[in-house]
């Protein structure tokens, strides 16, 4: 038996692979893998907090108009309301996962 719950995903350049880790009724955890030169748009999420754990590599954060690269290991609150984003422009994969709640 194992507690680890990160599968071993290794994106390609440009690719994003995603994984749901933590499915509740009041809780989500995906994992987001983004391969070198690769990001996911900013987005808002208006009835729920949000939360990056940058878990190796390294991404800008995008929040509202404010970004920062940010290396692992980091912790990022996405706001209700506020639209936040993230990407990879190094050359080596980047780690991290996002976690909503309450589940809108």
């Amino acid at each position: 038996m194992s507690l680890n719950e990160l599968p071993d995903i290794d994106p390609a350049t440009g690719a994003v692979e995603t994984a749901e880790l933590v499915v509740e009724d009041d809780v989500l955890v995906k994992l987001f893998a983004l391969g070198p030169d690769s990001a996911f748009d900013p987005h808002v999420h208006d009835d729920c907090t949000n939360v990056f754990h940058l878990l190796a590599g390294e991404v800008v954060v995008t929040q509202g108009d404010t970004e920062e690269t940010l290396q692992a290991p980091a912790v990022v609150h996405n706001p209700r309301g506020v639209e936040h984003g993230a990407r990879n422009e190094s050359d080596e994969r980047a780690l991290l996962t996002a976690s909503l709640c309450p589940l809108p």
